[in-house]
């Protein structure tokens, strides 16, 4: 749609209004403070000392002098204002709820917070996870915000360089581009090489940004402490999401913070020979300058590049959802900006992740809290679906779940009806963000940044394979995790998961354990132990219990085809009265192996790659061991002696004429 007359006045006094906002070509520090005014001198040099988010200090630093506050209220309110001027004109004509102008001002808010700068992009970035309090149409422009802006002088990065090393370039580097090869909002990256030719990639923060950053976030946050107290109809709390945006953007401009997780990273993901993670050159490195290995590779989005370098694409990404999941549900500690630029295909075959700035934890409660929810969500159950919703946070205990649930029913049903494997992860998230802007969702921190990298990571591996699902790619690895892990959590989920009631479903164990066959690392010997562990676990009695009810129905059928079998080779008139005329249908099969639960595990069992019977006979020894088995020994006992006696006297003692009478009558 092409700008109207209004729009572009609006468009030009917007860009004259920021000026200088974008931080692109901001002075060093001391030269900022020789052009500030002596009142704002104390502020910008305490400002740059802040190695934490602290509201308070911040608050202290700004309150007092006035005067670059000012200045930069005059820079971000009034584009915000007129754009919230053009936005309620809009709304008032009737003309927002065109899709296409809903569209048009939702592209404009994305480029208006790229225009004022690094804080209001993070702002803008984190927002793009927050379902809950941004509409869906801006959630997805959000989504699109780049993380962009114009490089700041080089001269400037050397002086930083040498201000926090302590030496030139020329005494630090043997070479060192005079260009960056890229440029973020935070700082820039330049190619050099150590003294001894060791090439490495060198992060340089832009200068003035914590300044600038402290600045732009108390702006922001007592905006949001306005809207908190004079809008009733905002239900989050936007003070805590600036707190949190905060507290994460002061952790990514410490690039020591950034070094401790790489190193934290690679340590992790070591045993990975798939992964490749730079190492860190602590020596030159700072606050606010970074030295890592430099690592060759093409992004993993260049399909031609990737497939030049005789590495297989889709393999590549199979890697990565795999080191995702892994970081996500066995680590908790994982990368939340997988963009495009941050996975780099290497010539040997190895995925390599860089920039490591933005990390986040996920505790093991919440681990085993998402496994739950995917069990519930599997089994359709989805009012326990929206219970474990309130166990992660999302929902308080107070909230009437009862409305929330067909709402779930809705969302999840048809998505379903192809298999979690074929759901279609960016649909349902879509679908499921309407819900959470209907309802009184909160959503955690650690879930936005779940999110945000897993649509990312779907992004990418959707450009290699179109029909890629993100949900199909994980579910073997989920599998394998509900089938391995010996956590009392996911035992009670895996338990959840097989029985529905007292039945057990084979047909869900088998596509768990041929899910899990999908997974490279499986190991089979461990997922017999942990059969054998849940078989033998306080959540396996039932499957013990029909275990042994099968086998007493089939000893106790074998023995009566044996004793049909005896009492026809002796004389007719020494047969009992229940043998003297064969019942029909006395044939079948062999007893033992075809009870249900062995023959069904043996079925699913032999379809493993790799599986053969010395897997189970090496197991004998501890099964012998198993105080349960031997309980099962006497359950098996005791029920076999039941129905001898009831065999004897209904089936042998009792005329074959009468006993169908008394079957007809009172069935067995």
């Amino acid at each position: 749609m092409p700008p109207t007359t209004a729009e572009a006045s609006l468009a030009a006094m917007r860009a004259a209004v920021l000026g200088d906002a974008v931080l692109g070509d901001a002075p060093p520090a001391d030269a900022a403070a020789a052009a500030e005014p002596s009142g704002d001198i104390g502020d910008f040099i305490e400002a740059a000392g802040l190695l934490s988010y602290d509201p308070a200090a911040i608050t202290r630093i700004y309150a007092g002098h006035p005067q670059r506050l000012l200045r930069r209220l005059w820079q971000t309110l009034v584009p915000i204002g007129l754009y919230l001027l053009a936005v309620a004109s809009d709304r008032l004509s009737g003309a927002l709820r065109q899709p296409e102008r809903a569209r048009a001002r939702a592209r404009e808010c994305a480029a208006l917070l790229a225009d004022l700068g690094p804080a209001f992009i993070k702002a803008g970035q984190a927002l793009s996870t927050r379902p809950d309090i941004v509409p869906p149409v801006l959630l997805e422009e959000l989504a699109r915000l780049q993380d962009q802006l114009p490089a700041f002088p080089s001269d400037l990065a050397m002086a930083c360089i040498e201000e926090d090393l302590g030496a030139t370039v020329a005494e630090l580097y043997g070479q060192l581009d005079a260009e960056p090869i890229s440029a973020a909002s935070l700082g820039q990256v330049y190619r050099g090489s150590l003294p001894d030719g060791r090439p490495v990639a060198v992060k340089v923060q832009r200068p003035g940004l914590r300044e600038q950053i402290t600045l732009d976030l108390y702006i922001v946050r007592n905006i949001a402490v306005w809207l908190m107290a004079n809008i009733g109809l905002i239900r989050s709390d936007l003070v805590a999401l600036i707190d949190e945006l905060g507290k994460r953007v002061f952790e990514e401009m410490d690039y020591f913070n950034e070094a401790s997780n790489a190193e934290r990273f690679a340590a992790l993901h070591a045993h990975n020979h798939r992964i490749a993670v730079p190492a860190i050159h602590r020596s030159h490195t700072s606050r606010r300058v970074l030295t890592m290995e430099w690592i060759d590779g093409v992004k993993l989005t260049r399909l031609d590049a990737v497939k030049a370098l005789g590495v297989d694409p889709e393999e590549l990404v199979e890697v990565g959802v795999n080191c995702s999941l892994q970081q996500l549900l066995e680590h908790g500690f994982f990368h939340a900006d997988p963009h495009p630029g941050n996975l780099l295909a290497l010539a040997d075959g190895r995925l390599a992740y860089l920039d490591f700035g933005m990390m986040s934890e996920v505790a093991r409660e919440s681990r085993n809290g998402l496994i739950r929810a995917v069990v519930h969500l599997v089994n359709r159950d989805f009012d326990k679906l929206s219970k474990d919703f309130v166990t992660l946070g999302f929902l308080s205990e107070e909230v009437d779940l009862r409305p929330i649930v067909p709402a779930f029913e809705t969302v999840f049903s048809q998505a379903l009806e192809a298999g979690v494997s074929r759901m279609d992860f960016k649909a349902v998230t879509d679908d499921l963000s309407g819900v959470m802007y209907r309802f009184p969702f909160r959503v955690p921190p650690y879930y936005a940044l779940i999110i945000r990298s897993l649509i990312t990571l779907e992004g990418i591996a959707l450009s290699v394979d179109r029909d890629f699902k993100i949900l199909g790619a994980a579910y073997p690895y989920f599998a394998r995790r509900l089938l391995e892990d010996d956590d009392p959590d996911l035992r009670r989920s895996l338990r959840e998961m097989l029985f529905d009631g007292d039945h057990f479903r084979w047909s869900r164990l088998e596509n768990l354990v041929l899910s899990a066959a999908n997974q490279q690392q499986l190991d089979l010997e461990q997922l017999l132990d942990q059969t054998l562990d849940f078989l033998f676990s306080p959540g396996g009695g039932l499957l013990r219990q029909q275990l042994v009810d099968a086998a007493v129905e089939r000893v106790d059928a074998a023995g009566w085809r044996l004793l049909l079998t005896l009492g026809r080779q002796l004389p007719r008139q020494l047969r009992p009265p229940g043998l003297q005329r064969p019942l029909r249908g006395a044939g079948g099969r062999d007893p033992l192996l075809d009870l249900e639960p062995v023959r069904e595990l043996l079925r699913i069992l032999r379809q493993l790659p790799g599986f053969e019977v010395g897997l189970l006979t090496r197991r004998l020894p501890r099964l012998l061991r198993e105080p349960d088995l031997r309980r099962m020994g006497l359950d098996l006992a005791r029920g076999l002696a039941e129905r001898g006696v009831v065999r004897l006297v209904r089936d042998v003692m009792v005329e074959p004429d009468l006993r169908r009478e008394l079957d007809i009558a009172q069935p067995a």
